[in-house]
């Protein structure tokens, strides 16, 4: 585990947006947290990537890790497949 020190950007924006995210559920107890966040952040990590790479699903997929078939499927579920 990382101290403090070795924490990234986006793991402090994420921490922020959960925590701020918890408190306005106001007490209440989130249901299916861990995919009501993968649910947000999928759609805008694959469209910044995909823009990124002007498009081109070798490269998009190569860079998130996932083989050209998965992102086909993710592209057509977020309607991003033009």
């Amino acid at each position: 585990m990382k101290n403090e020190s070795q924490t990234s950007a986006l793991q402090l924006s994420v921490e922020q947006a959960i925590r701020q995210y918890l408190a306005d559920l106001d007490g209440e107890t989130p249901c299916n947290l861990f995919d009501t966040v993968i649910a947000e952040i999928e759609y805008p990590l694959i469209q910044t990537v995909l823009k990124h790479y002007n498009n081109n699903q070798s490269k998009t997929a190569d860079c998130l890790g996932i083989n050209r078939g998965t992102l086909r499927k993710k592209l057509k579920k977020y309607q991003l497949d033009n």
